[in-house]
């Protein structure tokens, strides 16, 4: 931070860490261990798509790149109720392969300029009893949180979240992965694909 900053208040953002989600397996032992969460298969990136054709192209060639192993799961867009844009990788039944792809796409993107519209990374987990709960990485703080939707796909006015569930997941990574300590910064992700 230079002197210019510190005298006009202003911080420079967080460089992403992005080699935390190659934590991911390892906490995805300590779930199933643990809670009995497994890996869904299915992880993606959320980011706010820019205009034009700069980004079009950028976007594609991140899609072909990682569809381009024909022994590699493919991988789609979609977009949320909310106009963001996610990148979703399906049925990758290893979570490192699933990490490691997840870690191209926010890479590519970052690379290639667009690193203040990524948002976010999501991984879900679910139990022998068909609940569904998601990791979320923010990709601007470096940190993760656990999201814990209750029930199935209930209308947006019926949404509400398992905070127990919550705080439980926080609590049994801790020693895992770098948690989001501001409860603020926990955004609901409704909609996520594989949630």
């Amino acid at each position: 931070m230079g002197l210019w900053d510190v005298i006009t208040g202003r911080s420079r953002p967080k460089a992403p860490r992005l080699d935390a989600l190659f934590h991911v397996p390892s906490a995805a032992i300590t779930l199933e261990t643990s809670l009995g969460l497994r890996p869904t298969g299915t992880g993606s990136v959320c980011y706010r798509a820019a205009t034009g054709n700069a980004f079009a192209q950028v976007q594609s060639e991140v899609v072909e790149l990682l569809n381009a192993d024909p022994g590699q799961p493919d991988v789609e867009l979609s977009q949320d109720e909310y106009g963001f844009t996610w990148l979703v990788v399906r049925d990758d039944p290893d979570i490192a392969d699933l990490c490691t792809d997840l870690h191209a796409v926010n890479t590519s993107l970052e690379e290639q300029g667009f690193g203040p519209g990524l948002l976010c990374s999501l991984i879900p987990f679910a139990g022998a009893d068909g609940r569904r709960v998601g990791l979320v990485y923010l990709y601007k703080q470096g940190t993760f949180y656990p999201f814990a939707p209750q029930g199935g796909s209930a209308g947006a006015g019926e949404r509400q979240r398992d905070n127990l569930l919550e705080l439980q997941l926080r609590d049994t990574l801790a020693g895992e992965l770098p948690m989001e300590q501001d409860l603020g910064r926990w955004l609901a992700v409704w909609g996520a694909p594989g949630l």
